[in-house]
């Protein structure tokens, strides 16, 4: 597959990973974005029941690891997570893999979001897949203890339902990690950024098991781990609800959302103040996240989304952008 920008970050010149990527991904080993195999078949899935349309539900996923330059597929030791192009009933499903690629690259180049290491591989017919760097094994192949947040806060489908993952708040997460982490301020801020990305991005599938809090092997406590399964949903179900989960618990709604106006800025400081973050934090954090459209173009632009999708990705964002900019509305405006 012939290429012209390096399929990890984008950066064009490039007819494969560029040397900064290869020493991020890879270790400095010269890797190919060519992997010497095709798709495996889909008959290995473990599909999620909900009665949410979920794309995290549908994805496959398998296990690589990196021999003599090489990507292989592995049954243990896996080093990274390799996630074709999914089946099911969605529309686009063809592009998902360069819409995860092209969402957490924004996450992690323009908003500094610390997302798992990521990049575009391409089977040998050409079809591409998604590739993340493992973050849960230390270098010396440690496994890392690591939980998400359907197991901290003791949810399942047999004791809560098909929507476990579902029935539940941004707001109560916030709450398990100030139970849980203790430097919370510090973390929190990380998470509400991702709150407010999501929203910004379309991600309406940003469930309990997408995030996570894994155990510093140094000092033995707890902090969030990398970001990851960030994707803009709204190319695949159109008409998913804005967010995943509900922003507040027990059913606290702003006057703006009240008033039809979806969520607008008096939403997300509401928001910040429930989870502990001061008014100067939040306008900072806030208003830092509001500042970033050209950058958000460029990459949107280099990215190997198909060039239709390419304007509704931009678009959704705008859309969002203008809506997250809002202070006062009313319905109609």
């Amino acid at each position: 597959m012939k290429i012209d920008r390096c399929p990890a970050c984008l950066k064009s010149g490039f007819e494969t990973y560029c040397n900064s990527c290869l020493k991020k991904l890879f270790d400095r080993k010269k890797v190919n974005h060519q992997l010497d195999f095709t798709r495996p078949e889909f008959n290995s899935a473990k599909l999620e029941r909900s009665d949410r349309l979920s794309i995290s539900g549908v994805q496959i996923k398998h296990s690589l690891k990196l021999e003599n330059n090489k990507l292989l597929l592995t049954e243990k030791d896996g080093e990274y997570i390799l996630k074709p192009i999914p089946g099911g009933v969605f529309k686009n499903l063809d592009q998902v893999p360069c819409n995860e690629h092209l969402t957490m690259q924004i996450a992690s180049q323009v908003y500094r979001i610390d997302t798992a290491l990521n990049a575009i591989v391409f089977f040998e017919n050409g079809e591409p897949a998604y590739i993340a760097r493992r973050f849960d094994r230390t270098k010396e192949g440690r496994k890392i203890l690591q939980e998400d947040f359907t197991q901290i806060a003791g949810r399942t489908e047999e004791t809560n339902g098909q929507n476990y993952k579902y029935d539940f708040s941004y707001e109560e997460i916030a709450e398990l990690i100030k139970k849980h982490i203790k430097p919370y301020q510090i973390e929190v801020e990380k998470y509400f950024r991702v709150i407010v990305f999501n929203y910004l991005f379309s991600n309406g599938d940003a469930h309990l098991k997408n995030f996570s809090l894994s155990r510093n092997e140094e000092y033995g406590d707890y902090l969030l781990t990398k970001f990851y399964d960030l994707l803009n949903t709204s190319l695949h179900v159109p008409g998913e609800s804005d967010l995943a989960l509900d922003l507040f618990k027990d059913s606290f709604e702003t006057e703006a959302y009240k008033a039809g106006c979806k969520f607008t800025k008096p939403d997300f400081e509401k928001f910040a103040k429930r989870i502990e973050i001061n008014k100067n934090r939040f306008i900072k954090i806030y208003n830092d996240m509001l500042n970033k459209s050209s950058q958000v173009k460029a990459l949107i632009y280099a990215s190997f989304l198909r060039n239709d999708l390419k304007d509704i990705y931009y678009q959704n964002y705008l859309e969002r952008l203008e809506n997250i900019e809002l202070v006062n509305c009313s319905i109609g405006s």
